[in-house]
């Protein structure tokens, strides 16, 4: 876990969207998406809960994110 991969998160969880987390930090939405894939990977979880129309917190996002923010 680094720091580039918890900004990530933080935003999308807030945003509710990884576009807007992109445009926020400056970076393209796949470098968004790798960061939150990696993170998860790592952690062994699933931190949101995807649709067509909006990204929100899963269980476990909603405790990283206590921690991270």
């Amino acid at each position: 876990m680094n720091l580039k991969q918890l900004e990530a998160f933080v935003k999308v969880a807030e945003g509710g969207s990884f576009s807007k987390a992109a445009k926020a930090l400056y970076l393209t939405q796949p470098t968004i998406s790798a960061h939150i894939s990696s993170l998860e990977k790592e952690l062994n979880v699933r931190l949101f809960v995807r649709n067509t129309k909006e990204v929100s917190l899963s269980e476990d996002g909603k405790e990283l994110y206590q921690y991270a923010y």
